[in-house]
């Protein structure tokens, strides 16, 4: 008859090999293990629950939340805008911002949700200059992984071995503890990318093969490059306090009110410019105006307008908020033999024609032109307008809405708010005012009062299947502790290293966690190895932070297969990746990063 130590170790090397073969999910395999362990008698049912009541886990399911805020207000987008401009066409400094834009947000949001948010920005980004998506999307993956070492709430894992710091008596970690190995490791790491590259696949991608088109595409096809004006309305301005309809700004300059921006109570927003719309001074008019410089600055000096400055191409800095796109006259269209002053399009569907193509030819000046059959229009105008027009197929069809429609904000105008609810709960984490699971529960909830989330959409952004994986694993670390196998484990381990060679013992560690990350999910590695490092320490009678500090970045090291992480499979398909291509890369920034933990790690915490 199987012993209580043989049964558990079979029970987890069934876990295993289900987790490998991802049949079935793994989700579902840790409450398996729930249900499993009490029936053997080995844990209490209290025991194989207890993972529900952590703090750990609803501090994770709070950081959804906060993450999911900073997507809905814009301010990973906007990051992502700023990379596209800062970059240029370097690709060098394109893999350096990339690599430290990514690894900043992963550390206070999802990593995974930092990957879906940047795939799109990446590949628009190598669509544009030319540089092949495989040279950017596993630097794109190592650093969101890297994430996850620079804050104490950048991964799941660190939490885990935070816990059980708490539960062996001693002290956890702070929120910034991890920054002073991380940061090297970052820095490190983007140095290697920069020579890696190299091996990594070349396809440069076709700029006439992508699916869908982008809006960068729109513009360059109706020659609106140059087009775009930012101008602020003085005090003295004949604009302000005018209507919109009366500002005769399409019928004396030919220039089209793309939208507004103005300041409101949570900062800048964007409002659609309908007719009846009254300008105000200090309000920023998008424009859209064909003119020479000379044409422009009288303009400017006639109307007492202030010129800005542009951070990209046709407004491609509002794409979150302002989207374009194609649409025909269909044969029954009451709108053909008319002009788009007649039809009187801006204030009959909050939306602005920017130009119609007739057959091959792009009109100019086209306000008095009347419609033909075949003719197609370009318009601009906000997103809601965009779609609303769906349900007028008599009047007109739209193509394809573009790939920017993804983007669209679900929040617009509270960045601020949402950046102010991130640092009150890193002040309250850094500070230690309040247990961090209150201190991410306060920044959820300040989420939800700036309105930056909504519930619905509070508890869509969780990511069950995680706090499920945890909370299953976490009574096999209780159950392993019970029958000796955590004993075991330190056993091997001391014998393996040596009881006086604490170097040797982390280099072990590492390495061990490393592979075992390889075939499963560095959160169940984390729950798995986060008991043997605090063993370890108590049988060498050291400090048990150097070995837990080892266990939490080595669970985040899990760059050698593309299985290893939810952020690796994510960039296979964009980055036309091979396995071979993850062992390739993977493994020698593996030992580059067990070499600094091993050197660093002592010096941030001593063994004495």
């Amino acid at each position: 008859m199987l012993s209580d130590l043989q049964l558990v170790l079979t029970l987890l090397g069934v876990a295993i090999m289900l987790f490998v073969i991802n049949k079935p999910r793994m989700d579902v395999v840790a409450l398996m293990i729930i249900v499993a362990l009490p029936l053997t008698g080995i844990l209490s049912t209290a025991e194989a629950l207890a993972g529900f009541s952590d703090p750990n886990v609803i501090l994770i399911a709070a950081l959804f939340v906060v993450g999911e805020g900073l997507v809905r207000t814009g301010v990973a987008h906007r990051l992502g805008h700023w990379l596209a401009h800062r970059a240029g066409a370097s690709e060098t400094r394109l893999i350096v911002l990339l690599m430290l834009i990514i690894a900043t947000l992963g550390s206070v949001m999802s990593s995974t949700g930092v990957v879906a948010i940047f795939i799109p920005v990446v590949l628009s980004i190598a669509q544009r200059t030319g540089v092949a998506p495989g040279h950017l999307m596993m630097p794109l993956s190592v650093a969101a992984l890297i994430s996850g070492m620079l804050t104490l709430v950048g991964t799941p894992p660190n939490m885990v071995v935070h816990s059980e710091l708490l539960r062996g008596g001693f002290k956890g970690f702070g929120f910034f503890d991890f920054s002073a190995v991380g940061i090297p490791v970052l820095a490190i790491a983007i140095g290697y990318m920069l020579y890696a590259r190299r091996w990594l696949p070349a396809v440069v991608p076709d700029p006439g093969g992508a699916a869908r088109r982008r809006m960068a595409d729109l513009v360059r096809d109706y020659r609106l490059e140059g087009r775009e004006r930012r101008l602020r309305i003085q005090p003295d301005s004949s604009l302000a306090g005018a209507k919109l309809a009366n500002s005769r700004l399409r019928s004396t300059r030919g220039a089209t009110v793309v939208g507004i921006e103005r300041e409101g109570t949570f900062g800048r927003e964007i409002l659609a410019p309908v007719a009846n719309t009254r300008l105000e001074a200090g309000d920023v008019i998008l424009l859209d105006y064909l003119a020479s410089e000379v044409e422009l600055e009288d303009f400017c000096s006639r109307a007492r307008l202030e010129r800005l400055p542009f951070d990209s191409g046709y407004f491609e800095d509002r794409t979150q908020e302002i989207g374009m796109v194609e649409m025909t006259l269909p044969p029954e269209s009451p709108l053909i033999g008319k002009s788009i002053i007649q039809i009187g399009f801006r204030s009959r569907y909050n939306l602005n024609v920017v130009g119609i193509r007739r057959r091959k030819r792009i009109l100019d000046r086209f306000g008095a032109t009347k419609l033909r059959l075949g003719d197609t229009l370009l318009v601009i105008g906000p997103w809601r307008a965009l779609r609303e027009q769906q349900a007028h197929p008599h009047e007109f069809l739209l193509y394809d809405l573009p790939v920017e429609v993804n983007q669209i904000l679900a929040a617009p105008g509270r960045a601020k708010l949402a950046l102010l609810s991130l640092a009150v709960m890193i002040g309250l984490m850094v500070t230690g005012i309040v247990p961090n699971v209150i201190a991410a529960l306060i920044a959820a909830l300040m989420m939800g009062l700036f309105r930056c989330v909504d519930m619905t959409n509070a508890y869509r952004s969780i990511n069950w299947q995680s706090l499920i994986l945890i909370v299953g694993m976490l009574p096999f670390a209780t159950a392993l502790q019970k029958t000796g196998g955590i004993a075991m484990a330190v056993d091997f381990f001391v014998a393996l290293a040596g009881r006086t060679q604490p170097h040797m013992m982390l280099a072990a560690l590492f390495g061990v966690t490393a592979l075992i990350g390889f075939c499963i999910s560095n959160t169940a590695t984390a729950v798995l190895m986060a008991p043997v490092a605090v063993g370890i320490a108590k049988q060498m009678e050291v400090s048990p932070y150097p070995f837990a500090f080892t266990i939490a970045l080595a669970a985040s090291a899990s760059f050698m297969a593309p299985i290893s992480s939810p952020v690796n499979t994510l960039v296979v398909a964009p980055g036309n990746y091979r396995f071979a291509d993850f062992v390739r890369v993977g493994v020698p920034l593996t030992v580059l990063v067990m070499l600094v933990c091993v050197l660093l790690i002592p010096i941030v915490y001593p063994f004495h």
